[in-house]
């Protein structure tokens, strides 16, 4: 058995903080299923931004629910104990979610770029094929790639038995090994920076591409609604990027706050699986109709 990072609850606050961690994860399993729902059963939203977006909220349910579940259980029993085969899943699962949300807004942002910018192309390259390819790539190469981070993991047996974070990941997992781990140290880094160099990279050129094309854009409702889009995606993608990488990264430091390190690593579990639907999903035009439209219906068929 393992055991986790104390979260230091007084006992008066045992209940409100169970009730609260449990309607943050009520809270975002129905928005991300409501943004899914409404994807997959209208079939006018069954367009390559919109098949891309389906992805996110998965993504986001495979995270939250790797993290809420057993925090919520450890905070009303008390009891941060492990066995160290759900540690290893919940590590796997909260390692698929944080890369999967990296390749997917990268994908999205791609999409947006051709949309925009090569509009006349759009359909051409955009189509359903190669849509299938571009959605196959990504989650076969974010499932690879932490597979392999954490198979690494297992050629070692453990000395140590706490993990020094609020939930499990490669980095508090490679500090219970005693034997030499320079080559799962060398991997995590080139890791970190293929996954989050490559989305930046990515990210920002797109999205310089597009304010450039709507600065040349003659209509200023069009250029308004553009530049607010992008910046709003763009907040979220850089909150995800810099916190996940300080969370990984601040395990290698020994000065780095241990409290800093673990609300950064929280904060990347929390926000973005709320304000993903939010902002991607029922801030769109398309969708927000939708729900609405759904909604009344079920409120004047009760009247």
């Amino acid at each position: 058995m393992l055991t986790l990072e104390s979260l230091s609850i007084a006992p008066s606050g045992v209940y409100p903080a169970f009730i609260f961690g449990t309607l943050i994860y009520c809270f975002i399993v129905f928005c991300n299923m409501t943004v899914l729902a409404t994807i997959a059963l209208d079939r006018k939203l069954h367009k390559p931004m919109f098949i891309l977006l389906f992805n996110m909220p998965i993504n986001d349910l495979i995270g939250a629910t790797a993290f809420f579940p057993q925090l919520v259980v450890s905070i009303l029993t008390q009891n941060r104990s492990l066995s160290y085969p759900a540690c290893y899943l919940q590590a796997l699962l909260i390692h698929l979610y944080g890369t999967g949300s990296l390749t997917i807004l990268t994908a999205m942002a791609y999409d947006r770029y051709i949309a925009i910018c090569c509009p006349l192309k759009y359909n051409a390259i955009m189509c359903q094929n190669n849509l299938m390819k571009i959605i196959v790539l990504i989650w076969l190469l974010v499932i690879t790639l932490v597979v392999v981070l954490l198979s690494l993991v297992t050629r070692f047996k453990m000395c140590r038995t706490t993990i020094v974070d609020v939930f499990c990941n490669n980095p508090s997992l490679v500090k219970l090994i005693c034997d030499d781990t320079r080559i799962n140290n060398y991997y995590g880094l080139f890791l970190t920076a293929f996954v989050q160099g490559m989305s930046l990279i990515v990210v920002i050129f797109t999205y310089i591409q597009i304010l450039l094309t709507c600065v040349m854009n003659k209509s200023s409702d069009a250029k308004s609604k553009a530049i607010q889009t992008c910046g709003t995606h763009l907040v979220v993608f850089l909150f995800l990027e810099f916190n996940s990488c300080f969370g990984l990264m601040a395990h290698r430091f020994e000065n780095v706050s241990p409290s800093l390190r673990r609300a950064f690593g929280v904060s990347v579990m929390v926000f973005p699986p709320i304000l993903n639907p939010l902002i991607y999903g029922l801030k769109t035009k398309e969708i927000r109709q939708h729900v609405m439209q759904f909604y009344s219906q079920k409120v004047s068929s009760f009247q």
